[in-house]
């Protein structure tokens, strides 16, 4: 091929690339959640797209300024900033200690309720300003965006879409009524655990009692927490026949943040796309003097410990035990803490206010992962084989943790009864029998073999969408039927009607017959 042909295919392809940006508009969620959509947004610029992501007054982690984005900076306050949700599960943890009787729990529980019922109150006081404001309204529609990415854990960006009619894609693993699944695939109690009851797909009678009482259990708070703040919102801005989960049914792709070596199984959709791990990539070379540290730990290794974005520091007492603990260890420890450098600290523990947890966990003498058991985290030690010590905190962790604990790859403490005696036995455990790393070896082998990379099939995905302005041929109407329709209640009244009827006809025209019979033959006899 001519040096002219190949310039001009060259150009060509550029100019292709140009013309195949796409607009996107982000209604993100602050806080850890924002980590992986910045992973999705950091990719989507390097294919050229246009972002635009919508920054509320409460910002936390998203920078108002990048060259990955344009902001869209919104007055309203969506209730959701980090001093308030660092205070409540500083608040929540406090009173996990406190007790574990039955009314220590209802306790803990409402007050968890009382808070999202707030945080679903704020968010929708927040979209009908921005529902009211003409001006913000008007440039949103005359920005003429491709399409919305949005996290469906709070419903704004959900709701937003549909309001300016256009297609949508979730990077999901919660919404407004829990784990993403239960909002737009068949979820079959008999097999499929209701997330925090702890349970397997493989229940026995009694179990199967508890996930079915656990699930009305879910269904209250939520008719509390979710019910009452988007009903009558949707009802005035969508119309008084529409469910506000009618909404997010109809999304066109769902981004789902998890596969089939972390879920059990179960059913889904065509719209279901499942792209864990897809923030986790191999590890780059350590800052000198961390690499450093790490070599100094000879053939012992290290520990990596950190608690997530939410808990910078824990109680004092707590972080005594651990550091205790820690020092009792040939290991070397890197622990993420914040707080108060605890006095029972050993020579071979180094506290950092942040460390690059994804390069860590890849280095080949890290040996034990200490963690609250979020999402992203869990993720990372399965792509790198990294077995698990866990102390989950609140919110989906203990489930997560669960599900890596029924697999062998993690030993999980309750941070209410932690103390030296068990928290030392785990990390010894989890160092020194084999079983752990074996387990977590095969899940990381079992999720890397793929066809294709997590994060390029949700880029797959994002750019269908935009490509055939949405996805409809790939979801069901099944969140436009009532109940009665979708469990085919309707149906089956009909046949048991239809053959109650024909029965009985059969049963009257029998005894026609009978009498006919009887009267023939008393005719007879006369």
């Amino acid at each position: 091929m001519s040096r002219p042909t190949l310039l001009v295919l060259a150009v060509l392809l550029c100019v292709s690339r140009c013309v195949m940006g796409g607009k996107i508009l982000v209604f993100p969620m602050d806080g850890s959640h924002w980590i992986n959509m910045k992973v999705l947004i950091e990719e989507l610029h390097t294919r050229g797209h246009e972002i635009t992501v919508i920054l509320h007054r409460d910002n936390w982690y998203i920078k108002p300024e990048s060259n990955l984005y344009k902001t869209i900076n919104l007055s309203f306050s969506s209730g959701f900033n980090e001093h308030n949700f660092g205070s409540f599960v500083t608040r929540i943890l406090k009173m996990r200690r406190e007790g574990t009787s039955l009314w220590a729990n209802l306790a803990l529980k409402y007050e968890m309720m009382k808070h999202f019922y707030e945080l679903n109150k704020q968010v929708v006081q927040m979209l009908g300003d921005i529902f009211e404001d003409k001006e913000i309204m008007k440039s949103f529609h005359d920005a003429k965006y491709d399409m919305v990415l949005t996290d469906p854990a709070f419903g704004g960006g959900v709701l937003l879409a549909h309001r300016l009619g256009l297609p949508l894609v979730l990077n999901v693993r919660w919404t407004i009524q829990g784990e993403g699944h239960l909002a737009i695939a068949p979820s079959p109690l008999s097999y499929v655990p209701i997330p925090g009851v702890e349970l397997t797909d493989k229940m026995t009678f009694t179990e199967r009692i508890k996930n079915m009482m656990y699930y009305f259990f879910t269904r209250l708070y939520l008719w509390y927490v979710s019910d009452s703040a988007y009903k009558p919102f949707v009802h005035r801005y969508f119309g008084p026949n529409v469910h506000y989960m009618e909404l997010f049914q109809a999304a066109d792709i769902w981004l789902m943040r998890t596969d089939f070596t972390f879920e059990f199984p179960r059913p889904t959709m065509p719209n279901v796309v499942y792209m864990a791990g897809f923030q986790c990539k191999p590890s780059k070379p350590l800052p000198k003097e961390l690499e450093d540290f790490v070599q100094s730990s000879g053939e012992h290794g290290v520990i990596v410990m950190t608690l997530g974005t939410l808990v910078a520091n824990l109680p004092e007492d707590i972080t005594a035990s651990i550091a205790t603990v820690f020092a009792q260890l040939p290991q070397k420890v890197m622990w993420r803490h914040q707080g108060k450098r605890p006095s029972t600290l050993g020579n071979n523990t180094l506290l950092l206010d942040w460390l690059p947890q994804n390069d860590l966990l890849g280095h080949p003498k890290t040996k034990v992962f200490v963690a609250h058991g979020g999402t992203n985290g869990v993720q990372e030690a399965i792509y790198h084989g990294v077995p698990l010590v866990g102390l989950p905190l609140m919110f989906d962790q203990q489930d997560n943790l669960f599900r890596m604990k029924v697999r062998g790859v993690a030993n999980v403490l309750d941070i209410a009864t932690l103390n030296e005696d068990n928290f030392l036995a785990a990390l010894k455990a989890v160092l020194y029998e084999p079983s752990y790393r074996q387990n977590m070896k095969r899940l990381s082998e079992l999720h890397r073999d793929q066809p294709i990379k997590p994060l390029d099939r949700a880029m797959f995905w994002i750019e269908f969408v935009m490509r055939h302005k949405g996805g409809k041929h790939l979801r069901t109407e099944s969140y436009k039927m009532s109940k009665i329709q979708y469990y085919s209640i309707d149906v089956l009244a009909f046949l048991l009607a239809l053959m109650l009827t024909a029965t009985a006809v059969f049963i009257s025209l029998l005894k026609f017959l009978w009498r006919r019979f009887l009267s023939r033959s008393k005719l007879k006899k006369e």
